[in-house]
């Protein structure tokens, strides 16, 4: 399971920055688009989005919700074992709430 917390993958300005790991950029990317997309409607239950996994060979798609009081975005894919919570979103660029 992937826990992350938004800004330990964001620069001093908010942005994913350019010089980081071309894996890290690419797990911050797929946490951006989690969060942009959980964020437009806010499910309290597992919702179908229209993201595919990151895993390398996978078909799945990400199903995603709101958790709890600290609104955590939890993802799960729905072929692989993929899954992770994202904390510390709000306010940043991604956050349509």
């Amino acid at each position: 399971m992937y826990i992350s917390q938004m800004p330990h993958f964001l620069d001093e300005t908010g942005n994913i920055p350019k010089q980081m790991p071309k894996e890290a950029r690419e797990l911050a990317s797929f946490m951006a688009l989690v969060v942009d997309t959980t964020t437009k409607s806010c499910p309290k239950t597992l919702t179908t989005t229209e993201i595919r996994c990151f895993q390398k060979g996978c078909q799945g798609i990400i199903k995603s919700e709101i958790l709890g009081k600290n609104d955590d975005v939890h993802w799960v894919c729905s072929k692989c074992p993929n899954e992770g919570v994202i904390s510390k979103w709000q306010k940043t660029k991604w956050d349509n709430r």
